[in-house]
């Protein structure tokens, strides 16, 4: 018996090593895999900023900057027609004015075209006030007044359906129609999620866009970009995408849709849509569209088969919808096209 309990005890001591020899090799394996993360961002993160230095360098600038509340936004015109076109990108766009190079290319030979890049927005300077509506349509205005812009189109895409109808509130008498693509509307659902805005800073400080762009697909496939202006756009989003003064625009997301709600375009205004045919994220989309377009005197909409980016594949059609709409407007009207 006393054997047999002096047995069991040194099973029992055997037993217990054994256990912490096993957490002891757990541990260091924990600590392997630790430390192997933490060197795979370090890399991450140089690889980051030298990437960042040789495609700061490579940007070729365009456009022109306007002097605003005393930093640079930058404007790109093109074109002399009589009438007036003013492009507003939506949100996150990296770099308004080339994302609308093949729109504006169709619209320049009758228009005179204008795309602002907001604050944050390529190669425009940041900003430290918050994003809200009001702040942003005061700096597109100061910046059309700098270039002694006031009677225009205003032609927006995504959010800046929203911050249009902020803009045609405040300046009523400047503004001559609204053009949507693919806009957002103020009863759109579900916009008053907090976004993650920690996240996406993270992920631009550390370099994981970098990288997320280099494995992933192209975001601009079957579009009709030549690969020049598409290696540009690319090189503005990595160095410049989610700075600042995005990130605070889209912590302001959420309130922006909230102070719009229950407020329109004016139904003197002349509106036309255009939207995508099948929203998955959205299926009211074109209900809600409709709504918009219907709540005007002179409102029409026109879906259109394609993604969110709908310029960026239907660029013809929607430049010529365009004239179309704006001929029969101005002949309804007894002016001269």
């Amino acid at each position: 018996m006393k054997e047999q309990a002096i047995n069991n005890g040194t099973i029992g001591r055997d037993s217990g090593a054994a256990k912490r020899k096993g957490w002891r090799k757990l541990g260091y394996v924990a600590l392997g895999l630790v430390g192997a993360l933490v060197l795979l961002m370090a890399v991450i993160y140089i690889v980051n900023l030298v990437g960042n230095a040789i495609d700061k360098g490579k940007i070729e600038p365009y456009g022109q900057h306007v002097t605003v509340d005393g930093k640079q936004m930058n404007v790109l015109i093109q074109g002399e027609g009589e009438e007036t076109i003013v492009l507003l990108p939506g949100y996150g766009t990296a770099a308004p004015a080339l994302d609308f190079k093949l729109l504006i290319d169709e619209l320049s030979p009758s228009y005179k075209v204008v795309a602002i890049e907001p604050f944050g927005y390529g190669l425009s300077d940041g900003a430290e006030p918050d994003r809200t509506a009001p702040q942003i349509v005061s700096e597109v205005h100061e910046a059309l007044q700098q270039l002694a812009i006031d009677r225009y189109i205003l032609m927006g895409h995504s959010i800046a359906g929203i911050y249009a109808i902020e803009y045609v509130d405040t300046y009523p008498d400047e503004v001559k129609a609204f053009i949507g693509i693919d806009s957002s509307v103020p009863n759109q659902p579900n916009m008053d999620v907090e976004l993650p805005v920690s996240l996406f800073r993270f992920a631009k400080q550390s370099g994981l866009i970098r990288i997320g762009t280099m494995f992933g697909g192209d975001p601009y496939a079957g579009s009709g970009f030549d690969e020049a202006t598409k290696t540009q756009i690319k090189r503005i989003s990595r160095v410049y995408g989610n700075n600042p003064t995005v990130m605070n625009e889209m912590r302001h997301i959420g309130s922006n849709f909230k102070a719009i709600q229950g407020r329109a375009f004016p139904a003197e205004l002349p509106v036309l849509l255009f939207a995508q045919a099948h929203n998955a994220s959205f299926p009211t989309w074109v209900e809600l569209h409709q709504e918009q377009a219907d709540a005007s005197d002179y409102g029409q909409l026109v879906t259109m088969d394609g993604e969110h980016y709908l310029h960026h594949t239907h660029w013809k059609e929607i430049a010529a919808q365009f004239d179309t709409f704006w001929r029969s407007l101005q002949q309804a009207q007894g002016t001269t096209p």
